[in-house]
């Protein structure tokens, strides 16, 4: 919400959006609900909300990692033969036993095909929440390993708020068990996958947020911290002052790309949502951190992942006479949220963001990048859905979507 309160003729405050200050417990649902005021201290949510972050390890190699230490030489040069590479991506899955996290893993694993090459995904990125509740460590392998035993894919991750938080001691310190199944030095089979005679190892990301450089694409995944709502990339020191290194490190990163001489897409992924509708409302102060480093350097993404709210949601945002879709895809196996219907409205007050495609189901979103495009297809769970929903292309060259 804006900071821009008003009364109505009874003297009642009024937020942005008209909403009495009192109605609502928290308007999960608006932008900008982070920075909606508190009734009587007119302190913000934003302002409460940082005091709960938690700190965010500095990450290894300078949180650079490229495709061919994941796949390996033959698999990266698979795909540049091919001329593009696809992999899957999705959100929100560890929750219970995880039984329709197992569903989405075995519908994505049909993907694959022995002799396939480039063709086959080249790796799942999960969009966060991969474990759900406290004792992380016990359950890694009943919420991870176990449902996607059959993926035969490798798997990197962002972490998700629920990755984060510390429900028990042994959660403790926040992110421990994230690092240790996502980002060791050397790939390893983690006692939670050998236990139940699973073989998966473990990946070597260099920490909580990192830069890939594949074929085609660049990714950067972000930590957007432990908060159930909203994300921010800011974290807290142990001495309790504010650490924006994970900023710095963004802007250094972009920078960086800036200055390459070779094109390639760019993709940016956090587990809270720039934007939704349901489920969550949009991490809109997040955005906000992002966009002012984009704008500085001088680029904009060519798409943005997100998962956390519990349902696929596709925007499409307008800057620098650019197209930009934003999706919103915690698909992954928790339990699906309902979502507003999707109307083509603006989605913010610039009204240069539209809300363009929305489905409350289980599934995965499949891309492909090639030097020229770069396409999404939804893929909803279940046997019988044989055709992708809200197929898209973002064209690399005009920087448009059709």
């Amino acid at each position: 919400m804006s900071l821009n309160d008003s009364s109505d003729a009874g003297g009642e405050r009024r937020d942005a959006s008209g909403h009495s200050i009192g109605r609502y417990a928290h308007p999960f649902f608006e932008p900008g609900a982070a920075e909606r005021e508190f009734a009587n201290t007119r302190r913000r949510i934003t302002d409460w909300s940082r005091t709960l972050l938690g700190p965010v390890p500095s990450p290894l190699r300078g949180g650079r990692i490229s495709l061919n230490e994941i796949i390996g030489d033959e698999g990266v040069r698979e795909i540049e033969e091919l001329g593009e590479i696809r992999f899957h991506t999705l959100g929100d899955s560890g929750v219970g036993h995880a039984e329709e996290a197992e569903q989405v893993a075995e519908d994505m694993a049909t993907d694959f095909k022995p002799g396939a090459g480039g063709l086959n995904p080249a790796f799942l990125l999960h969009l966060g929440d991969i474990v759900y509740g406290p004792g992380k460590g016990t359950h890694y392998g009943e919420r991870f390993y176990k449902p996607y035993r059959r993926y035969p894919g490798k798997i990197i991750a962002i972490a998700g708020n629920h990755d984060g938080e510390v429900k028990s001691e042994e959660d403790g310190p926040s992110l421990k068990d994230f690092l240790a199944n996502f980002c060791t030095e050397e790939p390893q089979i983690s006692p939670q996958a050998s236990g139940s005679g699973i073989f998966r190892q473990t990946m070597t990301l260099p920490g909580a947020y990192w830069y890939l450089d594949a074929p085609f694409v660049r990714i950067i995944g972000l930590y957007s911290n432990r908060l159930e709502n909203p994300g921010y990339l800011e974290g807290l020191q142990a001495d309790g002052s504010d650490d924006h290194s994970q900023l710095q490190w963004l802007e250094t990163v972009l920078q960086e790309i800036a200055g390459e001489q070779q094109r390639k897409a760019l993709i940016i992924a956090t587990h809270h949502p720039p934007y939704s509708q349901s489920g969550h409302s949009g991490s809109t102060e997040m955005h906000k951190s992002i966009t002012a480093i984009s704008d500085r350097v001088g680029i904009v993404p060519d798409a943005f992942l997100s998962g956390h709210s519990h349902n696929y949601q596709r925007y499409t945002r307008r800057r620098n006479g650019r197209q930009v879709p934003y999706y919103v895809s915690g698909t992954g196996g928790t339990n699906s949220q309902p979502v507003q219907p999707a109307t083509g409205a603006p989605a913010d007050e610039s009204r240069t963001t539209t809300y363009d495609a929305a489905l409350s189901a289980l599934g995965y979103l499949f891309v492909t990048v090639s030097s020229t495009q770069l396409k999404t297809e939804f893929w909803r769970l279940g046997n019988d859905n044989t055709t992708a929903f809200d197929p898209v292309i973002v064209d690399l060259i005009e920087h448009t979507l059709r």
